[in-house]
């Protein structure tokens, strides 16, 4: 031992008591520090002052510690054991379980995988006691993208998983050997699907994943697990150091407690120590999903028939009996017309495929720079010059990379994004967070194309997560919306329940070659907690508003004349959204703007709202489709009360806060319930945050249209003239006359009722 060291005892004026190394005045070597208010005591290794090495911590309740600690946290490797008997071991960062780590609870649940500030992240197990395993991708401590859940029973999902429920596109195995393949959402069947009764003929699960019921345009083959279940493999109780390789992390960062920051001398602070209830997880074991169907009845005859079937939030409206090779033929006809059909797509200079790969790749290197650049500039107010020509940021991304850009697989490219400054201010205005905007759009996820639904010839994109809606803008429309920018932004800053779009970014990316090509990043107003049923266009206009019922199916954008529904809103909540509506076209009409719409997102909840919507002839009926006793049906499905929708007082705890694209905007006040601020009650599924735009309860009356009258509007659509202009003369339509007969039709779509919605 050098001479500036020495081993001893000192006790503290305050009571505790350190006995060990020294070095000076601070700890130094191996010593045991106790604390005479807690009774915590730590033995292990220091550094001038600080816990830093090896060492075991001990509470008085019975926890205790022991493992790597760094700087008076615990920070590396170690085993953390609470008195209920749970134990962690793996990775800990700043006093957090983050990293690779296994957790056994005190109910004997297992959970093994990747952390991130203290809760389950990433890839993982979680073994219930009960033997029912998960095994796939987790998010904020659910299970939450592509996952695996086999229950004891040998039943099995394969598929997509939201906020730990099924969601989206999954395959269910049956223990008998049966199949369903199709969409779920928030844990109920949504959507088409197939069932493959126990001993028929089906794909092999390879093709299942690759087939496309996924409204979204995702698959499950598109990422692989880097778990997978094995015959019986009990979980591993060490730690696989390289299996943190193979796992990517996300989520938002928190900042908690220390044990010690700095270095302290014997004469001040060391009394300050926090408990075992402060340091690691925030998370605690949860209940195994119960087994969402049961056994489906066994098939007797001819193991070669299949049957489609539709759902709408677990109620089955629609069901057909087909021939496994009549399937097989329709969907091989539909994938090899699809192919002929986008070779015949316009393209720029380079094959389809190719060149939506690199747009999409562009687009999230771009924007990936962008916010990355303007993010850590301090906020302001924006000037005028914000919005001027010189308020650019351009930059040359060749494939190799640079000193300002990442080397990448695309084709060399210019970017240029448009008024910084201003759209950074406004995706804070929207209260969305800049790490999450660059994740959603630029995450290992990808963008996703789909179909223009409108004449534009745009082409869009989907983020990841739906959240947002990428669209290629004309020269001529990019000229417009930076002409109207700063108005733009005033707007939306005064009325925070604005119905207008939301802008996120504004982009030109220049090809090799001088091909320029313009984007704009909004919002989508359809991704809600609730799915959406039915999608509408609205103009207030009959010429053409109609859409041909062999082209209607789930996802279709329907217009005004195939509306068949009038809605009856609380009073307060109709005059809310009357007022914002007047607002907003005061403001189109300030710009000179004209033919916008209104875009309207229907959520049935009762099942006889279901099967009305499929009554009378309406678009997706097949007669010779039934839900009869000659097939299997499911047995124990989720039933929806008759009164599928409650409005009740607003209580804030009670809703969810988590950030979104409708996070903006105040909760609104309801007549029937003396108004009070109020929530949307789904019972026994949610509770819901009702702002204007977003989760606004309404009885729906449905205007029954005989299919003469409906024919009849077809025969003489080039005949007849619109409720408020002549398409000849619409370049000269003043745009006080449209936002004055569009505010007239939308009364008579939403009338005022004396009662309202109940």
């Amino acid at each position: 031992m050098e001479n500036n060291e020495m081993l001893e005892e000192k006790v503290l004026s305050n009571g505790d008591l350190y006995y060990g190394d020294f070095k000076g005045m601070l700890p130094h070597g191996k010593g045991r520090y106790t604390w005479a208010n807690n009774k915590v005591v730590y033995e292990g290794e220091w550094e001038l002052g600080k816990m830093t090495g090896k060492g075991k911590i001990f509470w008085e309740s019975g926890a205790r510690y022991e493992g790597d600690i760094s700087g008076g946290y615990l920070h590396g490797c170690g085993t953390f054991t609470k008195p209920d008997g749970s134990v962690y071991t793996g990775d800990w960062r700043m006093n957090i379980q983050h990293g690779v780590g296994r957790k056994e609870y005190g109910n004997s649940d297992v959970y093994e995988g990747m952390w991130k500030e203290g809760v389950r992240e990433g890839s993982g197990r979680y073994t219930w006691n009960s033997g029912h395993t998960y095994v796939g991708n987790w998010k904020g401590g659910k299970m939450w993208g592509r996952g695996i859940m086999k229950w004891v029973n040998g039943d099995l999902y394969d598929g997509s998983w939201l906020n730990g429920l099924r969601h989206e596109s999954g395959i269910y195995r049956f223990a008998d050997g049966a199949y369903y393949f199709g969409t779920w959402n928030s844990d109920l069947k949504e959507g088409k699907g197939t069932y493959y009764p126990a001993g028929s003929k089906h794909p092999s699960l390879k093709k299942l994943r690759s087939m496309g019921y996924n409204d979204k345009g995702k698959n499950l083959s598109s990422r692989s697990l880097s778990l997978a279940f094995d015959k019986s493999r009990p979980p591993k109780t060490s730690i696989n150091r390289s299996y943190s390789e193979k796992v990517s992390m996300g989520g938002v960062l928190r900042n908690l407690g220390r044990i010690s920051s700095r270095a302290m001398s014997l004469d001040e602070n060391w009394s300050v120590f926090y408990s075992e209830g402060e340091l690691g997880s925030q998370e605690s074991s949860f209940e195994v999903p119960e087994v969402p169907e049961e056994r489906q009845d066994k098939m007797q005859d001819d193991s070669s028939l299949i049957y489609e079937r539709e759902y709408m939030q677990g109620v089955l409206i629609k069901e057909r009996i087909r021939n496994y090779q009549e399937l097989t033929r329709k969907t091989e006809q539909k994938n090899k017309f699809h192919g002929k059909e986008s070779k015949k797509r316009p393209c720029m200079d380079m094959p389809l495929r190719d060149r939506s790969f690199y747009l999409k790749l562009n687009l999230q290197l771009g924007i990936r720079y962008t916010v990355g650049k303007i993010t850590p500039v301090p906020m302001r107010e924006v000037r005028s010059s914000d919005f001027g020509e010189r308020a650019r940021i351009r930059m040359y991304f060749p494939r190799k990379g640079s000193q300002f850009t990442p080397p990448h697989y695309s084709i060399d490219f210019y970017w240029k994004d448009y008024c910084p400054m201003v759209f950074r201010n406004l995706r804070e205005m929207f209260k969305l967070d800049a790490a999450e905007y660059m994740m959603s759009i630029c995450g290992d996820d990808g963008l996703t194309e789909i179909s223009s639904p409108g004449k534009s010839g745009s082409i869009f994109y989907n983020s990841h997560d739906c959240r947002f809606v990428i669209k290629t803008l004309k020269k001529s429309e990019l000229k417009v919306l930076l002409k109207m920018l700063p108005h733009y932004y005033n707007h939306v800053g005064r009325h925070e329940n604005t119905l207008i779009t939301k802008f996120f970014g504004l982009h030109r990316i220049k090809l090799k070659g001088g091909r320029k090509v313009r984007f704009v990043v909004m919002g989508n107003m359809f991704c809600t907690e609730l799915q959406i049923h039915r999608r509408y266009d609205l103009k207030g206009s009959s010429l053409g508003r109609f859409t041909d019922k062999e082209k209607i199916h789930q996802n279709t954008t329907l217009k005004d004349l195939d509306l068949a529904y009038e809605f009856h809103m609380d009073k307060f909540l109709r005059e809310a959204f009357f007022k914002q509506i007047s607002l907003d076209c005061m403001f189109l009409e300030s710009q000179q703007i004209i033919d916008y719409s209104l875009l309207l997102g229907l959520h049935f909840r009762a099942p006889e709202q279901l099967k009305a919507l499929l009554n009378g002839g309406a678009a997706m009926v097949n007669e010779e489709s039934s839900s009869t006793a000659n097939g299997p049906t499911s047995r124990g499905e989720l039933q929806i009360p008759p009164k599928g929708l409650l409005l009740v007082t607003h209580e804030p705890s009670s809703v969810s806060t988590t950030p979104g694209p409708h996070i903006r905007g105040s909760t609104l006040r309801a007549f029937s319930l003396g108004d009070k601020e109020v929530d949307l009650l789904l019972p026994g599924t949610a509770r819901l945050r009702v702002q204007l735009g977003v989760n606004m309860p309404a009885q729906a009356n449905r205007k029954l249209i005989e299919d003469e009258e409906y024919n009849l509007k077809k025969k003489i659509e080039h005949a007849y003239k619109s409720l408020w202009y002549d398409p000849l003369s619409i370049s000269v339509i003043e745009p006080k006359l449209y936002a004055k007969r569009f505010i007239s039709f939308l009364e008579r779509v939403f009338p005022a009722n004396a009662e309202g919605y109940q």
